[in-house]
């Protein structure tokens, strides 16, 4: 098959470039239309129980997560010209497009009791600019006296305040959040600069609109880099700029074709499939050192060009498309889960991992057919003089000394495993981004003086319509609020209870004495009140709008949302698994209404355990996979062991790194692993199909097979392991937390897989197989070689069928 496969691209190749060439235009036309998501945590399935009642909840009350909040803590601001350049920028605001609303100081409202009409009325505390500091010193007065809004808007403690905009859901969730961004900083930028006053930034939206640019630019910095660094890897090897130019033109269009799939799936660029197009570069270079590396060598031993380069089709094609399945195996486990980030990265990256090995298969041998032979210079790669005495100093290791190698990779697992005992699931809702980032020090700010803002929320259900406004459901309530406000990572709640302690403090004149619920004597008419309220111009922009926004409309079920401190995953888990929960179930036992937690935080924090578990699924599931590759080809089950405990060694030390380095365990470090196994385990495939030759060559002396193997084998193993550590180096100049430990941990894996599987894994073949039956006739790969015997030039190839491929396209000059 493949000898006919070699045939047919050698002969047709200007057909091939030219379908090639056409294909990738379609594809950079589709790659236009490209698009960045702007929800970065689509990590709980769709049919999840919590996710499904988080909509649910959202459906009832609104989003939980569009809320943008501008900070400052400079008492100037309270300075007359300081304080009126604040409103401006206020009132700016409020108009910008794709803001719905906005609360701050200057736009605060006072409640006040109308007797005449048994009613409340909602009037600005700023209705007309302050003229005088006296005027403003009495307006703060004002505010400060409304217990509602006191840890909402300014801090009891500190000082601080700050503005909330609400943002339009049609406006995060599009393109067009960027734009609002810019505008929204750009206002606040000029009054940074009128009055000195340094402002910070916090909130779901400023988060992922800096997360989204941050993605788009690394995307680009990434693709750029990784080019620069593989072309140099290239240069350095073969010494010609034709074996740099060529490769990277396979991995361009490779990289075209990856956006364009994106686009064609209906998937956007996220935080993971953003890293595809460089990760494609750095997997896809090696298939084109592969070919070259073999090309070179059977051009030395033929002296022809088309000759070695159908035999390297035919002779190493095979094993490269088992290399890339196994590479494959390492994402396309991803595509069987249901977590939406997950499946979309593991589907792109996997057929585009195929589609760079039919492009390097097609272009590579048809380009280089065409050009002039290598040069004798070209050629001293092949000798590999500079690891020579490192491939000896491996043989001497596995020949001579394989209980020093035993005992070595024994204490080295046993470290690693005090290392993997200090790893730490957790993570934090900006945990990607660097922690000297001005997002995390404005997130600093803000947990200092309003305890956080990330978003929690609370539903109580009372199962009865109405029966929010039974005092004794009110009054439970209240009382698991008190409880909240006692915890130190939460910022005070806010709910129907809270608006009716208002409105009750409001009845009495505005004595902040009275800013409680209101009593069986009084909650009628001030329900009443309420009521009559929403047909009143002043009341019914804040009346009801609050109502709605914490009661649904049969008053059956209510909100009390808060914010809380990025505590991280493991933290929040204690929070609310040892104190909120169980006060919460001991508050309302018994009362006939239920209560839950959900929001954004809480669907954060079980996206994170729900993608570790994942993950780990994953791993065995790629384990069983490179497992079942490894028997496809071999036809033996003891040649899987040897495959797989190598790589088992590798992830258990890679493992073992990241515990005494302090890198979590969360999403972005635990799908390393399943990458890892995938990339490590070519290694294994290639040094045994190269030992299961050898077997067959020299009747099955194990030890002269293993020498020949290291020698041959392991000069390429090593540049690939090079290419591909340099590959994945340069993610750890990424700014995102995960995308750093990407590359460094791969890297550590590149570096550690050369032990295992060029050390360890010589050893095991040594010591457990004994030249009896090791060269099964049924194997697929039986005649897989690194060094090509002349010998056999006639019964491989069809030198006639070479001459046609040659004629075929006899206007060019071979």
């Amino acid at each position: 098959m493949w000898e006919k496969l070699a045939v047919f691209i050698i002969r047709f190749r200007l057909s091939l470039i030219a379908v090639l060439a056409v294909i990738t235009a379609f594809m950079a036309w589709k790659a236009k239309d490209v698009e960045m998501t702007y929800d970065f945590a689509q990590v709980v399935s769709e049919q999840d129980p919590d996710m499904i009642y988080f909509k649910q909840f959202k459906r009832t009350f609104g989003e939980d997560g569009n809320v943008l909040v501008i900070g400052l803590q400079d008492s100037s601001v309270y300075k007359l010209g300081n304080f009126n350049e604040f409103r401006i920028l206020t009132d700016t605001l409020a108009k910008v497009e794709g803001v719905n609303g906005v609360l701050s100081v200057s736009k605060l409202l006072n409640i006040s009791k109308d007797t005449a009409t048994n009613s409340f009325k909602a009037a600005p505390i700023f209705n007309t600019p302050p003229r005088s500091q006296k005027e403003l010193d009495s307006l703060m007065r004002v505010v400060n006296s409304v217990e509602f809004y006191k840890g909402q808007l300014i801090s009891p403690n500190t000082g601080a305040t700050l503005l909330a905009l609400t943002m339009d859901p049609k406006y995060l969730n599009s393109s067009k959040r960027q734009a609002v961004m810019n505008n929204i900083l750009g206002f606040a930028t000029q009054f940074e600069k009128k009055t000195s006053i340094k402002l910070h930034y916090a909130g779901l939206p400023y988060v992922r609109s800096t997360m989204t640019s941050k993605v788009a630019g690394e995307m680009k910095f990434f693709t750029i880099l990784a080019m620069i660094v593989t072309g140099i890897t290239l240069l350095v090897f073969f010494r010609t700029w034709s074996a740099v130019l060529f490769p990277l033109i396979v991995v361009g269009v490779t990289v075209i074709w990856c956006i364009g799939s994106i686009v064609l799936l209906g998937f956007k660029i996220n935080l993971l499939t953003g890293l595809i197009p460089s990760i494609i570069i750095v997997i896809g270079i090696p298939n084109c050192t592969y070919l070259l590396s073999r090309y070179h060598y059977d051009y030395r031993k033929s002296g022809n060009q088309m000759l070695a380069m159908t035999r390297v089709i035919r002779k190493i094609g095979l094993v490269t498309l088992m290399n890339n399945t196994t590479t494959a195996v390492g994402f396309i486990v991803f595509a069987f889960t249901d977590i939406a980030i997950l499946y979309q990265f593991g589907l792109v990256a996997t057929i585009n991992i195929f589609a760079a090995f039919v492009i390097s298969f097609i272009l590579i041998p048809a380009v280089f057919t065409y050009l002039p032979p290598p040069t004798p210079k070209q050629l001293e790669h092949l000798d590999a003089a500079p690891l020579t005495k490192l491939l000896e100093f491996f043989d001497y290791l596995v020949l001579d000394r394989r209980p020093t190698v035993y005992i070595a990779a024994l204490v080295l697992v046993a470290g690693a495993a005090i290392g993997i005992s200090r790893i730490e699931a957790v993570s934090y809702m900006v945990d990607d981004l660097p922690k000297k980032s001005s997002v995390n020090s404005d997130l600093a700010f803000f947990e200092s003086h309003f305890n956080g803002v990330m978003p929690l929320e609370f539903e109580v259900d009372t199962h009865k319509k109405k029966g929010l406004f039974k005092l004794k459901n009110l009054e439970k309530i209240d009382q698991f609020e008190k409880y909240l406000r006692t915890q130190p990572e939460l910022s005070p709640p806010v709910s129907l209870v809270t608006f009716l302690k208002a409105s009750t403090q409001a009845f009495y004149n505005g004595n902040p004495s009275f800013y409680r619920l209101p009593d069986n004597s009084e909650k009628n008419f001030i329900l009443s009140a309420l009521a009559n309220s929403g047909g009143s111009a002043g009341g019914a922009g804040m009346n009801s709008k609050l109502l709605r926004s914490f009661m649904d409309s049969t008053s059956q079920k209510a909100r009390i949302s808060l914010k809380i401190a990025d505590i991280g995953s493991q933290n929040l888990d204690t929070l609310m698994n040892t104190k909120i929960i169980p006060e919460m179930n001991r508050i309302f036992k018994g009362t006939g209404m239920d209560i839950r937690p959900t929001g954004t935080t809480i669907i954060f924090t079980k996206g994170n355990e729900y993608v570790i578990h994942t993950l780990r699924d994953s791993l065995f599931m790629a384990f069983g996979l490179v497992g079942l590759v490894v028997l496809f080809l071999f036809r033996s089950f003891k040649t899987v062991l040897f495959a797989l405990i190598p790589n088992a060694v590798t992830l258990i030390l890679t493992a073992g790194i990241m515990g005494y380095f302090n890198i979590a365990l969360k999403p972005s470090t635990a799908l390393i692993f399943v990458i890892a196994l995938g990339i490590d385990g070519d290694n294994s495939i290639h040094l045994l199909a190269k030992f299961r030759q050898e077997m067959a060559l020299n009747g099955g002396r194990v030890r002269e097979a293993v020498s020949v193997t290291l020698s041959e084998a392991g000069t390429s193993m090593i540049y690939t392991s090079i290419v591909l550590f340099v590959g994945f180096s340069i993610f750890a100049f990424s700014e995102f937390g995960g995308t750093k430990a990407l590359g460094m941990l791969m890297s550590a894996s590149l570096l550690i897989t050369n032990f295992s599987n060029l050390i360890l894994l010589p050893s095991l073949l040594v010591t457990f197989e004994h030249g009896k039956g090791d060269t099964d006739t049924n194997a697929l790969i039986r005649h897989y070689d690194e060094s090509y015997h002349e010998e056999d030039d006639d019964a491989d190839l069809n030198l006639k069928e070479m001459h046609k491929a040659s004629d075929y396209e006899g206007d060019y000059s071979i």
